[in-house]
Formats: structure tokens, C-alpha cells, sequence
């Protein structure tokens, strides 16, 4: 008797036919009724692939009769999916999706400004549509403040911070002035309550055991030796320190506590800062490089080169710039990130009034004559030449720097003289000399000597036509830009006994230390001012932050951090 496998082998190529060829003409109705859809694409695939299965998986009659007329109805059915809401994304046309987002960021203006006690009706109105256009004006990333003639320098509350030591290296208030975070030459970091004025939590300086024993670097939660600048990001979480033990520290100043340690710095850690917006950080060193962390993955980024000396201040915006002053080399460097590039800008120059006295020495002889507008010796006059062509273009160091705007900056050097720059022009768009007076010194064999005071700290309000210069005469200086950015004037002056080693320049925000028991009742502002009080922090010392070359010893000076309130006019 026959096998009934190859028995039925006729009927079953015959059967595997039928269906093949009913499954082509499904295919090929589909196709017809519309070749433009998506959606038909996918059917026409899935009725393909059943038609193969049907032909690979059929291994008897009774098989094939149940696939004769079901391959339409089933395999069809199964591959075909409900819209998901990737789907409805892909099909979302760009100006709808501008609108969600416009949509998405004005609830959060509405969250974010729902806090205060305020109506619906004024958030809408006012300070959701003032949100909006400070926002579109700093990312312009252009001065757009014009507040300097808006307040009183005369009028201001004052709170002094005394926790440390030795002097104050640094002071930095969080953006929404609830913390102030000091720094001093000890090693440790004080976190003080803006509202009350009293000091809350202390970070100390970590000792180094010796021997067998030593820990390893990555195993110390702390700074071992001098902090020299510190550095809070915008969201208030992080706070960024620099060290004279070559690491970088980050701290969560919500749970008070050490994060992490970055090292790779040959040399101490000098200046600090965030990138405004952003949780990038910029750290700069006396090993003359630039080093880039992302503290959103606690990572090292990037290194940059350029500098031929110490580096010893660093400032950065909301763009993916930042600039340096780089001492004795005479430079100041503006570094495009992005573009992985450096513009130079060289300074430093004497002040006039040092060239009028170094002239000095060669008056008084004999036979001279005239080199370069200065009186040189008759028969020497060569030599003397070459002398005065020296200390003519011998220049000094450029100690610190300040970002007015993402291409307008100031920064202060040795000589006294502050510089206003623009990344436009090479050389400085003007200068201002003997900012800060002489410092005398009385010498048993030259008599009285008098040299300028050098400018130890500069900062601005930030997109703003004012900035403040800080040395050891005693006094805070406040300065005011013009319209077209070309020259800057003195406009006030608040009392800074001691060394200014720290300076930050803050808009307060609105309802901020309103009820600080430090802040005098009648000198608050009125409620409809049309701008808000301006908070200055100076830290203080004795000595500079980064040496022992000047003590004062005079009546009122101490190693403390003041805070400063200035209000408008009325």
C-alpha cells in the first residue's frame, strides 16, 4: 500500500498554487486602493510574508484547506498596529511643535512665579511678560540694562560675616540671595543665611595623614590647603571650590556635603566659574591651562592651552565663551569653546603717571637731548635710549577680569588702570588710570616712595552698564558705561576697609530678604520701582588672597565678608 504522504504530493503543489495566487491578487487589490498610505504599505508587507509562511509551513492537505481562504483575514488583521504617539510626533508639523513648547515653557514661567503671594491676573499681565523679554534679551547676549543712573549709592543696608581666621579669599551669594559661601586662607568654607546673617554649616579644612597610613587623593572628602575662589551654579545646587592642593572640589550645598574631587591641575587652582544656565564649570590654574568639567555626569571635558603665565581670574556668561587674565604675560585670552579657538588680547601698559616718575630720573644733567619725548644725557644718549625704550614698554600684570556682556569685558591690572575691552578690537576701547589712588610708603633712604594701588577684584552686573573695582584704599568703587560701551565714569563709592580680594554684583530678586531683620525698614524700596535693589558681596582681608606681600593693620580692618544692599532712587 502507498504511502500516504506521497499520495497526496499533486494535490498539495495544486493546493500550495491556489493559494499563492489568491495571496498575490489580495496583494496587488490592496496596492490599487491606495498606493500613497503608509498604512497600506505596512498591509501589503504583512499579506507578503503571510504568503511565504502559507507556502514554507504547509505540510498536508488538511493544512492547506484552512489557509485557503483565510490568509486575507488573518495574517492581514495581525500585523496591523494602532497608532502610537510616536506616530502622532512624526506627523506634527514644525509650527505646531513650536507652539507646544511655547506652551510647555510658559506653565513653567507660571510655576516658577506662583510661588509669591501674587494674583493670576498680575502674573499674567506683568511678570510673565517681563520673564519672557529678560529672556530674549540675555540670550541676545548684548548690555541691555541701563541701571546705573537708577539707583543711590548713598542709600544702602549692611551686613558684615566675620568665621574666619586668616583673610577671606573668596565670597559668593546664591542667585535667588538665600546663601553666601566665604572662603578663607585656613581652608575652610563657611555657609551663611543670607535672611538672618548667621552662619549654618562649615566645611573643614582635611588633614593628611603621613607615613604609611597617607590616604590617596580620591579618598579625601575635602581640601587639604588654601581655598582661593569659589563658584555657585545657577540652580543653587553646586558649589564649586579651587585649592592650593591642585583639586577641584564640588559640594551639594542642599545636603551639605562633599561630592567629588577632580584633579589633573599640575599646580593650585586659582579662579572658578559656571557657565551661566548650566551645570559646566571652568576651573583655571597657575599651570597655565583652562580645564572644562560637566557636573551633570561629574566628568572631565576638555583641556585648553594658550597661557604663558598664571593664571589668575576667569569669568563666563551664558555662552560657550570665557575669558582669562593670565598675570605677567600680559594677556588676556577670549576662548570660543565651540570653535575650539582663542582670540589674544595684550595690555597691561604702564600709567602715565609711572612713566612721568621713571622719566624723572634722567632730568637734571648735563648735555641732554630729547629721545622718544624724554631728556637722555648728551654723550650717553644711545645707552639712554635703549634704557627708556625699556621701561617705557616694560609692562606690568593683569590680575583680574570681568564679563560685561558675551563680547564687552574690563579687567584690572598692576598699574592701577582699568581697561574696557571688546572682542572687536585688539587694543582697549579705553582706560582709566590710577583707579584706586597711590599707596605710599615712607623708605629711610628715597623718602616718601608712591606707586599706584593695584586692582586686586572686579565684577559687573551681569548685561548690565555698571561694574565694581575693588583694591586696599579703603573703599568699593562703582563705575558707570556709556551708551555706545566706549568709556566708563565713577559714580560711587561704598566703604571696603582692608584688602578686596572677592567682589559679586547681583540683581536681588523680587521679595528676597524683604524681612532680614539686618535690613533697615525705611530704606526699603517702594513697591513700583522700576528696578530691583542690587546686592554687592566683598570679601575682606588683611592680607591678598594669593600672598603676603601687603598687612594691614588699620582701624576697621578685619578678615570678614560685608553684604551690601543698594536701592534705587526714589
Amino acid at each position: 500500500m502507498p504511502d500516504s504522504f506521497f499520495s497526496s504530493t499533486k494535490n498539495r503543489k495544486r493546493k500550495r498554487s491556489v493559494s499563492t495566487a489568491e495571496g498575490a491578487r489580495g496583494a496587488k487589490k490592496i496596492l490599487r486602493k491606495g498606493k500613497s498610505s503608509s498604512q497600506d504599505s505596512k498591509l501589503i508587507n504583512s499579506s507578503t510574508r503571510g504568503v511565504r509562511r502559507a507556502a514554507d509551513e504547509e505540510l498536508n492537505s488538511d493544512r492547506t484547506d484552512s489557509e485557503d481562504g483565510g490568509i486575507d483575514d488573518i495574517e492581514l488583521r495581525a500585523d496591523v498596529e494602532p497608532e502610537t504617539s510616536g506616530d502622532e510626533d512624526e506627523q506634527e508639523t514644525p509650527a505646531e511643535k513650536r507652539l507646544r513648547l511655547a506652551k510647555l515653557y510658559l506653565e513653567s514661567v507660571k510655576d516658577g512665579l506662583a510661588d509669591g503671594e501674587f494674583d493670576a491676573a498680575e502674573i499674567d499681565r506683568e511678570l510673565i511678560s517681563e520673564r519672557l523679554r529678560q529672556d530674549v534679551l540675555e540670550h541676545s547676549g548684548k548690555v541691555h540694562l541701563f541701571v546705573a543712573d537708577l539707583y543711590d549709592f548713598t542709600s544702602t543696608s549692611s551686613l558684615r560675616c566675620r568665621g574666619h581666621r586668616f583673610s577671606v579669599t573668596s565670597a559668593v551669594a546664591s542667585e535667588d540671595a538665600q546663601y553666601l559661601y566665604t572662603s578663607g586662607k585656613e581652608g575652610t568654607i563657611n555657609k551663611w543665611c543670607l535672611q538672618s546673617g548667621k552662619k549654618i554649616a562649615t566645611f573643614y579644612k582635611q588633614r593628611v595623614a603621613k607615613g604609611k597610613e597617607k590616604a590617596l587623593p580620591q579618598d579625601i572628602q575635602g581640601h587639604t590647603d588654601e581655598i582661593l575662589s569659589l563658584a555657585v551654579s545657577s540652580d543653587g545646587r553646586y558649589l564649586a571650590s579651587g585649592s592650593k592642593d591642585r583639586r577641584v572640589g564640588v559640594w551639594d550645598v542642599e545636603k551639605d556635603e562633599w561630592v567629588k574631587g577632580f584633579g589633573g591641575h599640575k599646580d593650585s587652582v586659582s579662579s572658578v566659574a559656571f557657565r551661566k544656565g548650566t551645570q559646566q564649570l571652568y576651573t583655571g590654574s597657575f599651570d597655565r591651562t583652562i580645564k572644562l568639567f560637566d557636573l551633570s555626569v561629574m566628568g572631565y571635558v576638555e583641556t585648553l592651552f594658550g597661557h604663558q603665565d598664571t593664571i589668575l581670574s576667569l569669568d563666563a556668561l551664558r555662552g560657550e565663551t570665557a575669558v582669562t587674565a593670565g598675570a605677567r604675560d600680559r594677556t588676556i585670552r577670549f576662548w570660543k569653546i565651540a570653535d575650539e579657538s582663542q582670540l589674544v588680547f595684550r595690555g597691561g601698559g604702564k600709567s602715565a603717571i609711572r612713566e612721568l616718575l621713571e622719566g624723572g630720573a634722567f632730568e637734571g644733567h648735563e648735555d641732554e637731548e630729547h629721545v622718544d619725548g624724554m631728556k637722555v644725557d648728551g654723550p650717553k644718549s644711545n645707552k639712554g635710549k635703549d634704557k627708556m625704550k625699556e621701561s617705557k614698554y616694560a609692562e606690568g600684570s593683569i590680575e583680574c577680569v570681568a564679563l560685561i556682556d558675551e563680547t564687552t569685558f574690563v579687567s584690572g591690572g598692576d598699574t592701577g588702570s582699568i581697561c574696557l575691552w571688546n572682542t572687536q578690537k585688539k587694543k582697549p576701547v579705553y582706560t582709566q588710570t590710577l583707579c584706586h589712588g597711590f599707596h605710599e610708603v615712607q623708605s629711610s633712604t628715597e623718602g616718601l616712595v608712591r606707586t599706584p594701588r593695584w586692582i586686586t577684584a572686579v565684577a559687573s552686573l551681569r548685561y548690565s552698564d555698571m561694574f565694581v573695582s575693588g583694591s586696599w584704599d579703603g573703599e568699593v568703587r562703582l563705575w558707570k558705561l556709556d551708551q555706545k560701551l566706549r568709556s566708563f565714569s565713577l559714580v560711587g563709592s561704598i566703604p571696603a576697609p582692608g584688602v578686596v580680594n572677592s567682589l559679586q554684583l547681583l540683581v536681588l530678586p523680587r521679595g528676597a530678604l524683604d524681612n532680614a531683620p539686618w535690613r533697615e525698614k525705611e530704606q526699603r524700596p517702594p513697591t513700583k520701582s522700576p528696578v530691583q535693589p542690587a546686592l554687592l558681596v566683598v570679601g575682606l582681608g588683611q592680607e591678598h588672597r594669593l600672598g603676603r606681600w601687603l598687612s594691614l593693620k588699620g582701624e576697621g580692618v578685619t578678615n570678614a565678608t560685608t553684604v551690601h544692599i543698594i536701592y534705587p532712587r526714589t
